[in-house]
């Protein structure tokens, strides 16, 4: 992707350079000359990136870094230089720029600086020193798609789908199950209801022989005598329930018919009525006509009453003579409501053109009456009889089987529709899909937690190998894995053991190496590298440069064993160099029992009024530590060790000396030589350990000086300087007795 460069060059060849190099890469470019037509510039285009000199005259360039780092503050700048200017690289660095590029800008130069700025990194999140410093701390690839799930996820679809596969064939199979018992549960009740008309007809036939042979029935037939015929027969008629009975004379004129009253259990009693003169079934029993059934008939009719369902037969005389017939009837509706109730069906009654004569199921204007052709169909089937229709009344759905209507001389009457709800099915089918949901979620649930605590038993050693690699690749080599296991990922935790092991070896001979120079030094030209400027001519700066020595140490060393002077040494190095690193000095070498160290040039410039104090601060502290390690050899039978501490402020030359494969970062000068001389002068002023500063570090500490206790010694000379020295003693003031912060 394009980005918007704006040059800023004080050498006009060297911003064409750059830009013919930025347009070669497809950027866009924009060139200023002074700080005016930068700024507007800044302001206008908004570039991504600043290439800026840091060679223009003065300080007003630095005041517009400044300037610039508080509007823009996520601006990438990068800084040419066309030679080594350590003091402005530092003022450059306190201002967040981290990179720097040398003429002549070749591609290769460009480009690695860029890849140094767009990595984002930043003095803050580098690391300080250790086994990591000089490395840059590697940012490991984001994990978009963690292996436990391209492990756990292919696992769960699969069983998931199995799982919804089992599901659908097990739901079918117990749909078709529940439909099966249904269907078969219909019907059952509808064979209930074809024995339960074929026991009433016989009941009501019961009902008629016990009246017909009662003693004096035929004679009051005969008689035409209906008070007595119904003194006669009324107590029966009552006991069994019936509706209505009709007594009929031979020409069918109605001796006695007892019909339904206005309240139940009571009769209207008429006589003389010749309605069912017309009736076929009570016509057939009067003609003396008989079948492989009998001498009695039934019949469905239509009443001015009503209709009913009527069995009839005969009443004989006791010589045998018929004189008449007898009627037992009752209503449709009576019998659809009392067989609803026996058999648990709902049952509706249809005449042969399939209209409903009496249901248990219809009610008021609804009404669903049979096409002639299922009519039909279900008389031809007869007790084979499967055919059902759905209907739905209201928000119920009824299924309905239809059977033959038979009456006992084997006559068909119409057709008996037994209807139940499918409100049970959907019932049944709903809990059956909610027990199988039920159970798939289950199945599902425990896969997932199966497939995870598997897919962790197999990526959780991955992790930790992975963070491991992580904490290698950022310089830690004392981190390890556990290898135990006999798998693959053992063998491969052992051999990352193993790898780390040899890279620790070779680490020692490095570090020790290393730490000849400081881990802040090497951080410097870590970068310097980086940025392509691995140029180390030496360059000016101002410095506070800490000298200390061991007073007698050739000595105390001729008492004692050198393995006891070497740890000796290594217990008092110990002491101070900790104390130089948190005052932000840097210890640029030791020689013998003597020690160098410098502030304000790195890791970070300062003012010769800040490094002064620095150096001061690490002067006190480092006194109060070598009292501190003298009481303690001196409890275990140790003589002390005396030192002197001399700080001296001015200019030095920093940079690389020696052959072009063996080079070592140190500083030199008169400053260096004046810091040593004032060490040397703590023998001839002082008797016990002490510390002399210069008049230039004095004054360098300007209002602070009241911050110490400065005691003049006077003027002095030194070997190698024309000039007297004015010294002055440093201490703590009085109440001063801690470690300052």
């Amino acid at each position: 992707m394009p980005r918007k460069v704006l040059i800023f060059q004080s050498d006009q060849k060297s911003a064409a350079a750059l830009a013919r190099l930025f347009r070669a890469r497809g950027d866009e470019v924009w060139t200023a000359r002074d700080l005016e037509q930068a700024r507007a510039l800044l302001r206008q285009v908004r570039p991504d990136l600043l290439m800026m000199d840091l060679h223009f005259p003065g300080n007003a360039w630095l005041d517009f870094l400044r300037t610039l780092r508080q509007d823009q503050p996520r601006l990438n700048i990068i800084m040419t230089n066309r030679h080594p200017d350590l003091q402005r690289e530092m003022w450059a660095q306190a201002q967040g720029v981290t990179v720097f590029l040398r003429e002549p800008f070749t591609a290769q130069w460009l480009g690695a600086a860029l890849r140094r700025v767009e990595s984002g990194l930043s003095p803050d999140t580098r690391p300080a020193g250790g086994a990591a410093a000089g490395k840059t701390a590697q940012r490991m690839p984001r994990v978009r798609v963690p292996v436990r799930w391209k492990i756990t996820l292919p696992y769960l679809v699969l069983a998931i789908t199995i799982a919804l596969a089992a599901a659908f064939v097990i739901s079918q199979v117990m749909l078709d199950s529940i439909q099966e018992r249904f269907f078969n549960q219909l019907l059952e009740t509808g064979r209930q209801s074809s024995d339960w008309m074929v026991r009433e007809e016989n009941r009501m036939l019961s009902t008629l022989r016990l009246a017909a042979n009662t003693q004096g029935v035929a004679q009051a037939v005969q008689a035409g005598d209906s008070d007595g015929l119904r003194n006669l027969v009324l107590p029966a008629i009552v006991n069994a329930g019936e509706e209505t009975v009709e007594f009929l004379d031979m020409q069918g004129i109605s001796v006695l018919g007892l019909r339904p009253g206005g309240q139940a259990g009571e009769f209207d009693t008429v006589r003389g009525e010749a309605f069912f003169q017309s009736v076929g079934f009570a016509q057939a029993v009067l003609q003396g006509r008989s079948d492989e059934q009998g001498d009695k008939f039934a019949g469905i009719q239509q009443t001015p009453f009503g209709r009913y369902f009527y069995v009839s037969g005969p009443i004989f005389d006791p010589a045998g003579a018929q004189v008449g017939a007898l009627l037992v009837g009752k209503s449709v509706d009576s019998i659809a409501a009392q067989m609803s109730r026996d058999t648990l069906g709902r049952v509706t009654l249809y005449d042969m053109d399939g209209q409903p004569l009496a249901s248990a199921l219809f009610g008021g204007a609804e009404s669903f009456p049979l096409a002639r052709s299922q009519v039909g169909q279900t008389l031809i089937e007869q007790d084979a009889s499967t055919l059902t229709r759905d209907l739905s009344l209201g928000e119920v759905n009824y299924s309905e089987l239809l059977l033959p209507w038979e009456v006992r001389n084997g006559a068909d009457q119409g057709v008996l529709g037994v209807a139940m709800e499918q409100t049970f099915l959907m019932r049944t089918t709903q809990t059956t899909r909610i027990e199988i949901f039920l159970l798939v979620a289950g199945a599902i649930l425990l896969v997932i937690v199966i497939g995870v605590y598997l897919s962790s038993l197999i990526t959780r050693p991955l992790v930790k190998l992975a963070r491991a690699s992580s904490e290698v690749a950022n310089g830690n080599l004392e981190v390890k894995v556990d290898s135990g296991g006999d798998d693959e990922v053992a063998v491969l935790a052992h051999s990352f053991n193993y790898m780390v092991a040899g890279l620790q070896e070779g680490s020692i001979y490095r570090d020790l190496l290393g730490r000849t120079v400081s881990p802040e030094v090497r951080e410097q030209l870590r970068q310097t590298f980086s940025s392509g400027n691995l140029r180390l001519e030496g360059q000016e700066a101002v410095a506070s440069v800490l000298m200390t020595d061991i007073r007698g140490f050739t000595t105390l060393s001729e008492q004692a064993s050198p393995a006891m002077v070497f740890n000796w040494l290594n217990e008092y190095f110990g002491k101070l160099v900790p104390i130089v690193v948190a005052h932000g000095g840097v210890v640029n070498k030791f020689d013998g029992d003597a020690m160098l160290a410098f502030f304000g040039i790195l890791p970070r410039m300062l003012t010769p009024r800040r490094s002064a104090i620095a150096a001061c601060d690490t002067a006190l502290e480092m006194l109060r530590a070598i009292e501190a390690l003298n009481r303690q050899r001196i409890q275990r039978g140790d003589p002390p060790l005396v030192t002197g501490i001399g700080i001296h402020t001015g200019v030095v030359i920093a940079g690389g000396l020696g052959t072009s494969d063996r080079l070592h970062y140190t500083i030199i000068g008169d400053t260096v030589n004046s810091a040593q001389r004032l060490e040397g002068l703590t023998r001839e002023l002082m008797d016990d350990t002490g510390a002399l500063i210069s008049q230039s570090t004095f004054s360098a500490l300007g209002e602070q000086q009241n911050k110490y206790l400065l005691e003049s010694m006077g003027e002095h000379s030194v070997r190698g300087k024309a000039e007297r020295l004015m010294v002055y003693r440093l201490s703590d003031l009085p109440d001063l007795n801690l470690p300052r912060a």
